[in-house]
């Protein structure tokens, strides 16, 4: 864990160390809830072939089986909004904990199509309020020199979840035991009911709400007095000031709306590069390919472990490149991965080489994604929103992940029907060559920024790619163009 400043003397080196440790541990805790969201992405895919043969489904009733916890999700987040903005950060997250018990116990118990349709849109409720939630947790509580990579835990950790749940498929697949795969969500999410209870609230939202000395004690547990806590308190007292919240500072002001919609478009760049494609319906693809059935699910638990790996890449680079080159660089690399899979796959039953050249760019687009889109799109989107609309504009980002989310979900078995196996794989290419030119235009450097700076620059009218850079002006102009 990094020590801030130098160590003087023993004593005070300790206490560095432990402050330092402190805030770390806080958000390494919340970040748990991405790998309950990890496993959630990932046991459906490992599950969806037996719950076919159980229930003699549907291909439409497959798409909805795994476009439900979307949908769930999709209605989350507004709920996690409301409560995450009156009753608090760490209060949601104890509901969202609730929830993911609730769910999935009920997903391991659904005698129908119907029941477990419901249990998977009560299990997306679970994964609506902790996406929402946990991001910006982290991003108040972490400081602004290890943000960046303090969020991407949250990613790491889903990434983790997605490949305990790949592994676990491909365990309980030789027993046909899809009620477990669905059902172990809720060991996890039990330790992390526990945990959260001893969270400390998020210093910014007990400012927001008016508690001053209860922020102070907060930021002095997270940070100590070596941190210079009363410099960040009036920072942070600042940004609070004037009135309106939400929604009403969406209407009324244009760089709110502009924070809006680059955090809206972040979430579908992440969404609709074609990731949870490979996620959802990783054994299909790899059946494509020419594997049989248990060798693709362990080529799935082959490409979460390295959608784990390229995720520490970038805990290591965020904070040292900068947010701008990593999302270019992994986007780039996934454009070309998913045109050459196209080419393969559209070329018929894959033997030899083919084979083998079909699993190396499956896996390269997932690394493209986990070093780039996955972990440094929550980064970006918990940075951006001022404070006194945060919940609002984050709510609004997280609602366009989940629906986009469900669009894929629901959408790509249709699409290998309609456009085939290379159309579908090159249209993903496609968008995600758009999606490097989006970039390049309106997405801001923020490392090493404080929340505070970042929110300055924004309202003072400078561009949305300029926003990490500079001073911003005294005052906030509405009338700033984006």
């Amino acid at each position: 864990m990094h020590v801030y400043g130098s160590a003087a003397s023993s004593g005070t080196g300790h206490l560095k160390q432990s402050v330092a440790g402190r805030a770390g541990l806080v958000a390494g805790l919340a970040a748990v809830a991405g790998l309950m969201f990890g496993l959630d992405i990932g046991v459906i895919s490992g599950a969806l072939g037996l719950i076919a043969q159980e229930f003699s489904t549907t291909q439409v009733q497959e798409e909805w089986i795994v476009a439900a916890m979307m949908l769930g999700a999709a209605l989350g987040v507004p709920v996690a909004s409301r409560l995450s903005f009156v009753w608090g950060r760490k209060r949601t997250l104890i509901i969202g904990a609730s929830l993911f018990i609730c769910g999935s116990m009920s997903c391991a118990l659904a005698g129908s199509v119907g029941v477990l349709i419901v249990a998977r849109i009560v299990l997306g409720l679970a994964v609506g309020v902790s996406t929402f939630t946990a991001p910006l947790y982290i991003a108040e509580v972490s400081d602004p020199a290890h943000r960046g990579a303090m969020i991407s835990v949250y990613q790491l950790m889903v990434t983790i979840g997605i490949l305990a749940a790949f592994v676990s498929n491909a365990l309980f697949s030789y027993f046909d035991a899809w009620r477990w795969m669905l059902g172990v969500v809720a060991f996890p999410a039990v330790v992390f009911l526990i945990g959260v209870l001893f969270l400390p609230h998020s210093p910014r939202w007990l400012v927001l709400r008016g508690k001053r000395d209860a922020a102070r004690r907060a930021l002095l547990e997270l940070r100590g007095p070596v941190r210079g806590v009363a410099d960040e308190l009036n920072e942070i007292d600042a940004q609070c000031r004037g009135g309106g919240n939400g929604f009403a500072l969406f209407r009324a002001d244009r760089n709110v709306r502009r924070a809006v919609f680059l955090g809206v478009m972040l979430q579908c760049i992440q969404q609709f590069s074609g990731v949870n494609v490979v996620m959802y319906y990783a054994p299909r693809i790899f059946g494509l390919a020419g594997f049989p059935e248990h060798a693709g699910l362990w080529g799935t638990a082959s490409a979460g472990a390295v959608n784990v790996l390229a995720t520490f890449l970038a805990i290591w680079l965020v904070d040292r490149w900068g947010r701008r080159p990593i999302l270019i660089c992994g986007l780039v690399v996934m454009s070309l991965s998913l045109t050459v899979l196209g080419g393969i796959l559209g070329g018929g039953a894959q033997y030899g080489v083919r084979q083998v050249a079909a699993v190396g760019v499956l896996l390269s687009f997932v690394a493209g994604f986990a070093f780039s889109a996955g972990p440094l799109v929550w980064v970006l989107c918990s940075e951006i929103q001022p404070l006194r609309s945060r919940d609002f504009g984050i709510a609004c980002s997280t609602v366009t992940n989940w629906i986009a989310n469900m669009i894929v979900g629901a959408s790509f078995l249709s699409l290998l029907d309609h456009l085939g196996r290379a159309g579908t794989f090159w249209m993903y290419a496609a968008l995600n060559a758009l999606f490097v030119i989006l970039v390049i235009l309106f997405v801001p450097e923020t490392k090493g920024l404080t929340l505070e700076g970042i929110e300055r620059n924004l309202m003072s009218g400078v561009r949305l790619r300029m926003i990490g850079r500079g001073a911003a002006g005294p005052a906030p102009d509405h009338r700033a163009a984006s």
